[in-house]
Parts: C-alpha cells; sequence; structure tokens
C-alpha cells in the first residue's frame, strides 16, 4: 500500500507522520518498530534447513512446511506479495538416494549400513534429485490454497552480473504482478565454495542470499526463521543467556555466537550480518523461530513481540528484561542491606513527598487537564492528588518505615532436631514483584514502600493516565534508593507490551500483583502462566443490617460504607437489610440517607415484591459499581443474609450491623471472606487503617496472603539448618545410629540459647504450643505470619 501511494519517495515529511525512515530513492521504508510491519506489502520469507529438515537431516518436516504454506496464502489474500527463499532440496534428494541405495543392497549390507550410519553421498546429487520433489511438494501444498508457485534457481554470477541482475528482478516482478508466490533456492547443483560477493555481503548460505534478494527487489520485510527463538546474548543453552527482543547496532557488542547450523551452511552469526546488512539498506528484518506449528508469521505480522527484531536506532533505554534482571540483582542488595538503612531509604521518601509536593501536584495538574473527557468521574478521584493525600501517604510511609526492623531475617521457628544441629525458620523477601495499578499515583510511592521494607525488588506498572505523575514520583523513589542501595533495585514501566513480555519472564518475576478493575486483575491472572497472581478481581462488599440494631449506628456505617469512597474496592455494593425493619423507621431512615447522597438504588426480587410500588430492579448482585449506585435486598435471617454474601461476594470485606453479641459472633465466624467487621463501615478494610502503613492490594486468596496486603504478606520463608559433621547415614544405619529429638526451641537472640552444643536451653513446651512468653513480639509474630488470617474487626 505504501509503495502504490508514494511510489517516487521525494518527500521524508509524509514518512515521518507515519512513523517512518527517510526511505532510499528506489522507494523502499524502514520500519521503525515492530508495529509498523503490518504495513509492508513485498516480504522475503526465508525457510533454514533446520525448519525444512526432520530432526536427523533426512527428508522434511512436513507439519511444520504446511503451517508456513498456510501462513503464506493468507498473506497472499490479503494483497501481500510474498516470495519463499527455501532451504531442503539436499535433505530431500538424500532421502531419496538413501532410499534407492538400499533397495539395491543385501539385507546384511543395509543393515550393516543403517546401523553405522556410514552412507555418504555427495550433496551436489543431493540437490539434483531433491529439487524437482521439493518443488513438486511446495505446488501440491499451495494448490490446496489455489495459489500458483514457480521455482526460480539462482547462483551466486547471477548477483555479480549486472545483466543478470536485471533479469532476475524483471522476471520476479512478472511473477508476482501474475500473483504467483515465486519459491528460490541456491542452485546447490553446481554451486562452488568461493566467495562472491553483493555489495559487502559475502554470498555464502541463503541467509545471505535472502538479503540479497530484498535488497534487490525492493523488499520491505525480510523474515529469516530458524531453530531457535532469535538472538541471544550467548548460545541459548547457556546459563544466563537472554533473547535480545530489538537488535540494533550497539547490540552486537553483547552477544556470543556459537556453532553453525548441524544440517546447514550457516548459523546465527551469518544471519546476524545479514540481517544488518539488509537493514542497513532499508529492509526490515526479523528472526525468529520456524520450528513451531503455530502462527510465527502471523504473529509478526501483527506487530507481536516474536522473535528478534533489527533496528538502526539505538534503544532509548534497557529492554524489559533487562530491566527485571537489574530488579533481581537490586532486590538483593537491598535484602543485603541491615533494616536500619532501608528504613532510612523509606525516611527520605516520606520527606521528599512533602518536600517536592508541588512538582509531584504540578505533574498531577497535567495528567487531570489530558483526563478531561476520557476518565470517569470516580476515576479522576483516584488519579488526583492534593497537599492532605501527600501528608497522609507520607505519615504512612513512617509507619512503614518503622516496621522495617521486623521483617526479613526473623526467627519464626528454631528447633534442635538432633544433638548439635539446630533448625531455624526465617523470614526472607519473596523476590521481585511485579506491581500493576490503574489511574491511583499515590500506589507508587507505598509499594515502593513496603517493597524496600521487605527487600523485594520491585517491577512498577501505572496507568497512563498518571504518566505524569508517576514519573515523577518514581524519580523520588529513585532518589531515596540511590545513597544506600542500586535505584535499578525498583524499576517503572511504561507500556502494555512491557507487562505482557513480564508475564512470561518467571525467571524474574516471582509475584504478580495487579490493583485495579476487575477487568484488569482477570486479565493478568489470565495471562501470568506459571507466575502467582496475588489479588482480588472484585470488591463485591455487603453490608447487613440485622434485626437487633442500632439505627444510628446502622445509619452512619451505610452511608459512610457506600459514599466516603465509592470508587474504593472496599466500598459496599449490596445492602441487606433484617426483613422485621420494612415496618420501622429504619429501612425507611436508611433508604432516604441513601438518596440525600445520590445513590443510584437498585432494588433486589424478593424487596420489589414486597413494595407497593416497583423502583429500578437489580440487574446482577455480583455488580462491583465503583460509583454512588447500589443494590438493595430483604433477608429472613442472619442465615439468609450469609447465604446471600456466599452466593454473590467476592471474599472481599463483608459487615454487621448489630447489638446482639451472640449474632455479630456467628456472622463473623460464618461469613468466608478476608475481612469481616462487626459495627464499623467497609471502608475500614484497608492497610493503613490496619496500621500496616500501606498496602500492595488487598487478596481474596486463600494462599500465603489474604486481606490488605503489607509488609508481611511480601515475605516468605527459608530453612537454615546448623550441624557439626552430621550424614543422613549416620540416622539410619548401625546398631549405634543417632537419634533425631525434634526439641522446639525459644525463639529469641540470646545467643546462649542458639548453641549448637546446649541442652540446657530447652523449655518446656514450645511456641507452637502456646507456652512462649506472650509478651515477646517475635513469639507472637511466629502465630500470625504462618496463618492465613481472616481480618475480624468488632466496635461497640
Amino acid at each position: 500500500m505504501l509503495r502504490k501511494l508514494y511510489p517516487l519517495c521525494t518527500s521524508s515529511s509524509i514518512f515521518q507522520k507515519i512513523g517512518l525512515v527517510r526511505c532510499r530513492s528506489s522507494g523502499n521504508i524502514l520500519m521503525r518498530s515492530r508495529d509498523d510491519l503490518i504495513n509492508c506489502e513485498r516480504i522475503i520469507v526465508k525457510l533454514g534447513s533446520a525448519v525444512v529438515t526432520r530432526e536427523n537431516g533426512d527428508g522434511l518436516a512436513l507439519g511444520r512446511l504446511a503451517s508456513v504454506i498456510e501462513q503464506i496464502s493468507e498473506l497472499h489474500y490479503q494483497g501481500k506479495q510474498v516470495i519463499l527463499v527455501s532451504s531442503g532440496a539436499v535433505a530431500f534428494g538424500r532421502q531419496r538416494l538413501i532410499n534407492q541405495l538400499l533397495m539395491g543392497q543385501s539385507v546384511r549390507q543395509t543393515l550393516r549400513d543403517i546401523n553405522k550410519h556410514q552412507l555418504v553421498i555427495n550433496p551436489r546429487a543431493c540437490a539434483g534429485a531433491g529439487q524437482s520433489g521439493l518443488m513438486s511438494l511446495y505446488e501440491a501444498m499451495f494448490a490446496q490454497y489455489g495459489i500458483p508457485c514457480a521455482q526460480v534457481l539462482i547462483t551466486k554470477p547471477d548477483f555479480t552480473k549486472p545483466d543478470s541482475r536485471r533479469l532476475l528482478r524483471s522476471t520476479l516482478s512478472d511473477l508476482l504482478t501474475m500473483n504467483i508466490v515465486p519459491i528460490l533456492n541456491e542452485n546447490d547443483v553446481v554451486t562452488n565454495e568461493s566467495e562472491s560477493k553483493y555489495g559487502r555481503i559475502n554470498l555464502n548460505d541463503n541467509d545471505s542470499f535472502a538479503a540479497a534478494l530484498s535488497v534487490e527487489l525492493d523488499v520491505e520485510l525480510l523474515i529469516l526463521l530458524s531453530n531457535v527463538d532469535g538472538i541471544f546474548t550467548a548460545p541459548p543453552d547457556e546459563p544466563n543467556s537472554r533473547l535480545i527482543e530489538t537488535f540494533n547496532p550497539q547490540s552486537m557488542m553483547e552477544v556470543k555466537f556459537g556453532g553453525k547450523s548441524s544440517v546447514g551452511r550457516g548459523g546465527m552469526s551469518t544471519k546476524c550480518a545479514a540481517a544488518m546488512w539488509a537493514v542497513e539498506n532499508q529492509v526490515s528484518v526479523v528472526i525468529a523461530n520456524g520450528m513451531t506449528s503455530g502462527s510465527t508469521i502471523k504473529d509478526i505480522m501483527a506487530g507481536k513481540k516474536v522473535g528478534t527484531f533489527f533496528s538502526l536506532e539505538s534503544s532509548d533505554g534497557p529492554s524489559v528484561e533487562t530491566q527485571a534482571h537489574m530488579a533481581r540483582l537490586g532486590g538483593r542488595a537491598l535484602a543485603a542491606l541491615p533494616a536500619d538503612k532501608r528504613a532510612k531509604i523509606i525516611t527520605n521518601l516520606s520527606e521528599l513527598l512533602i518536600k517536592e509536593s508541588n512538582s509531584i501536584l504540578n505533574a498531577n495538574t497535567l495528567d487531570l487537564e489530558a483526563a478531561k473527557g476520557s476518565l470517569s468521574s470516580h476515576n479522576i478521584a483516584r488519579l488526583k492528588l492534593t497537599q492532605d493525600k501527600l501528608k497522609t501517604l507520607s505519615d504512612g510511609l513512617r509507619l512503614i518505615a518503622q516496621s522495617a526492623h521486623s521483617t526479613t531475617d526473623q526467627v519464626l521457628r528454631r528447633t534442635r532436631i538432633a544433638k548439635d544441629m539446630i533448625l531455624e525458620l526465617k523470614t526472607v523477601p519473596i523476590g521481585v514483584l511485579l506491581v500493576i495499578f490503574e489511574s491511583r499515583p499515590d500506589a507508587l510511592p507505598q509499594v515502593a514502600a513496603l517493597s524496600i521494607a521487605s527487600g523485594n525488588g520491585l517491577m512498577l506498572k501505572g496507568g497512563k493516565e498518571a504518566w505524569h505523575t508517576n514519573n515523577t514520583l518514581f524519580s523520588l523513589v529513585q532518589r531515596a534508593l540511590e545513597e544506600y542501595c542500586p535505584p535499578t533495585a525498583i524499576q517503572l514501566i511504561n507500556t502494555r507490551e512491557e507487562v505482557a513480555d513480564l508475564l512470561k519472564m518467571n525467571q524474574f518475576i516471582d509475584l504478580i500483583i495487579p490493583r485495579g478493575s476487575s477487568q484488569l486483575v482477570k486479565s493478568i491472572q489470565d495471562a501470568a502462566g506459571s507466575i502467582p497472581v496475588m489479588g482480588h478481581a472484585e470488591g463485591i462488599c455487603h453490608l447487613y443490617v440485622d434485626k437487633d440494631c442500632d439505627i444510628q449506628k446502622a445509619r452512619r456505617i451505610v452511608v459512610d460504607s457506600k459514599c466516603d469512597y465509592p470508587a474504593a474496592c472496599n466500598a459496599m455494593e449490596t445492602l441487606l437489610i433484617h426483613r422485621s425493619h420494612l415496618d420501622s423507621r429504619v429501612f425507611q431512615k436508611i433508604i432516604e440517607d441513601l438518596k440525600q447522597n445520590s445513590v443510584k438504588i437498585n432494588v433486589g426480587p424478593r424487596l420489589a415484591m414486597l413494595l407497593p410500588v416497583s423502583p429500578q430492579p437489580v440487574e446482577s448482585f455480583s455488580t462491583e459499581f465503583g460509583s454512588l449506585e447500589c443494590n438493595v435486598e430483604v433477608v429472613d435471617s442472619l442465615q439468609d443474609a450469609v447465604q446471600h454474601i456466599h452466593t454473590y461476594g467476592s471474599g472481599h470485606t463483608d459487615v454487621i450491623v448489630t447489638e446482639d453479641e451472640a449474632a455479630a459472633k456467628l456472622f463473623t465466624s460464618s461469613v468466608d471472606s478476608a475481612c469481616v467487621f462487626h459495627n464499623c463501615s467497609s471502608r475500614f478494610s484497608d492497610g493503613y487503617r490496619f496500621g500496616l502503613g500501606a498496602e500492595v492490594g488487598i487478596s481474596t486468596s486463600r494462599i500465603h496472603a489474604r486481606g490488605p496486603v503489607g509488609i508481611q504478606g511480601l515475605l516468605t520463608t527459608k530453612w537454615i539448618l546448623s550441624g557439626d559433621g552430621q550424614t543422613v547415614e549416620e540416622f539410619t544405619a548401625g546398631d549405634n545410629r543417632k537419634e533425631f529429638k525434634f526439641e522446639e526451641l525459644p525463639i529469641t537472640d540470646d545467643k546462649a540459647d542458639t548453641s549448637l552444643h546446649s541442652e540446657d536451653s530447652v523449655v518446656e513446651g514450645s511456641v507452637a504450643e502456646g507456652t512462649a512468653n506472650e509478651g515477646d513480639p517475635a513469639a507472637n509474630t511466629n502465630v500470625k505470619r504462618n496463618a492465613t488470617s481472616e481480618a475480624v474487626v468488632n466496635v461497640k
């Protein structure tokens, strides 16, 4: 399309506007990014020998070829001009000739030759026997889609002679004009090992031939399909080898190439050299894995991050994989810091929030101006920062700094498993967290502080609507870190594509925490693969007004739960009222209070049957409104309310308002949610209000952490066993075998109690049995940190 619209390409301004670089006089263009590849009209797909042939090098991989032909056919019917450069004639011919030779041998000779793999056949003879068969196969495959194809055999001299190049261009142009797919291959029957050059490139394999053809034919995209996922920093099977998603001239400095292909004449180094030469001549190039039977070619054309994309432009910053790797290394450095230094970093950050408040609010104003007309009112409320919010945020960070002294390296359990053997269970950071949050820039310093306190590396992805605010806050985090720790421990990413890549990097990311809409959380949970996701998909919170309630308490709690901050995940979405209140002033007053606060009320079917006039009916009890809207339903009993909550709730936060202590106890023990409250607003379900300083999110999961997740939810454990030369064999063999003791020791920092040789330090009972000193914070922490908990709040 671009070639048809701008065949002469006399002005660069048009291409600059659409994101393309200045083209050369031939009319060709170089795509700036993967997103532009969909605009490519003339494409070469080069199939490497490893893609075309079976693993043993004999015969063709028909399944892979069928997938490639199907994808090329789809591009053909989209109006693209596709040229196929294919290896495989030698492998196909070798299979034919081996079969022919074996048929003429005796059984003994056949078995001997097969076992010893000593059948040696001239590759040129294999090429001669295989070219016709390979072409017949391609013709049959393309015929399934009604597409004709034509074979073009080329040799090195064809590129060294101007007349030959002119004839080649003319022939291929005629074929493409007639909607015929040209299939090119070097004529291996007459090929020789002498080097020929086309421009600055050595023509020594099909990769260089494909690159030369792409330049000669004004091709816009060259796809080199190989048996690896792209260009790696080292051979893919080496430890710490990383895929380079975008390769530019600077990338050559970080690449260590391996050996050549076992079935072809080239290797990754020749592919890379051919690709860079093509790019320098305005041909876009992608090297990708063609061994799968999936949709590699279609994914490349769709702009997906498949393989390695070649570019002449220097990258604006490190790749997202490099960022994740730096977060891993920086996180380890952060975890190794003494607790007082981690606390100091957080304190510095809290002070910077106040000191730089004007800069933060100025950046926030830019985001608010840009968001006008595009965000809902409740999302605007989430986006907006004020001096009061920054003050509250700073205070919360100070609480986190205080708790940083009792996070990592805390002993949860100490056991003497045998004489001179002490086993300890200690808290350690999880590793690297990926936290994704929408339109709430205040989440950035909160999450950063929790990550610093717990010694975790961190990858942050904020909403694009808060771009200016997030970047300003992130710069403050970097300033706070740099005095004590590599700032790379915390990274900020900016695009959804980078998030999609991170969701696949289980070698770097240990836990994903999405904060935002239910659609965001569900999409992350679906795409995360093997990486654990902690969070809640929805915040469908209920408030039940019991028959024995205090009317004034009920009115205040209902209004606060719904109207204080309706966009929050802990806002009430469904109000359940005991039937006995329908004939009293309780029901009437609560409904009036909600209406006075502009709350839209949807009436449940049971309540609608009892009202003289039927208002707006409930569409779904499983909706998180996030606005001034809620459902109201009547229930016959406390058990009825519990059943409704279990049917429609999300396990987030549920409340009972009652003066009946027995009813309150039954409700809090029966409702299976992360947070269950008695006589207080659902809005208390918050890390700051729980005294955690802040939260990374609220989890409705039953594993690891539940409810508002503060520092403790960002820790895991490891076992440390100290011995004195013991072996397992000593405990299993012989008459004098050693015996296990499994004696629980007190959790204390007293060195006398941790001695390997102290038998007198054993106390009666154990922490696990509840006999530890209740005044010992560490002992109390033992129980709290090892239990997945429900938060139950009672307010008289």
